[in-house]
């Protein structure tokens, strides 16, 4: 029996040391890559100067603001002022254009609730377009809770696709 390294052998007499001679070609992973992610914890209390959003206790929220509040602009109206949107909302079809009006009325409320909730999360344009309206958010969570909303309450066809490593949301809804 042949011996390659001390405390390595094998019964045909053949052996390697891992260690050593391990597969080097894994894929290696990127980093995640999101401009609008926080690199590092806030100081708080944060006050947005454009939206008067407070960071206080790790999340964003709309508490009233300390006197002693430092001022620096929040993610989502970062978002809004380079016109990077998360979420892409698209709704379109015969019974949209019919129930436009009232289609719309749920969209705005449902704004209104996560935004109560998630300052983070609001719409930022709504556009109409020749065959569709195009809805564009600052956060991926209320684009898909729009389209759950209006699907829940007329059906249609409901479809999302993240992309972007789930940075990016499209969802499309079609009245049947």
């Amino acid at each position: 029996m042949r011996i390659l390294k001390e405390g390595f052998q094998n019964k045909g007499g053949f052996s390697m040391d891992k260690g050593n001679f391990g597969r080097r070609d894994r894929l290696v992973k990127e980093k995640q890559h999101d401009t609008y992610k926080e690199r590092k914890k806030r100081t708080e209390p944060t006050v947005c100067p454009e939206c008067k959003a407070v960071f206080v206790g790790g999340r964003w929220t709309w508490n009233d603001a300390p006197d002693d509040a430092v001022m620096e602009i929040c993610p989502a109206c970062l978002r809004i002022a380079d016109n990077y949107p998360a979420g892409y909302v698209e709704f379109k079809g015969s019974f949209f254009e019919l129930r436009r009006k009232e289609i719309m009325n749920l969209v705005n409320n449902e704004e209104k609730l996560e935004k109560g909730e998630h300052p983070m999360e609001r719409i930022m344009a709504i556009t109409p377009q020749e065959d569709l309206t195009l809805i564009t958010t600052t956060g991926v969570h209320i684009a898909r809770r729009l389209g759950e909303a209006v699907t829940r309450a007329y059906q249609g066809d409901l479809s999302f696709t993240y992309s972007d490593n789930e940075k990016t949301i499209r969802v499309q809804w079609a009245s049947k």
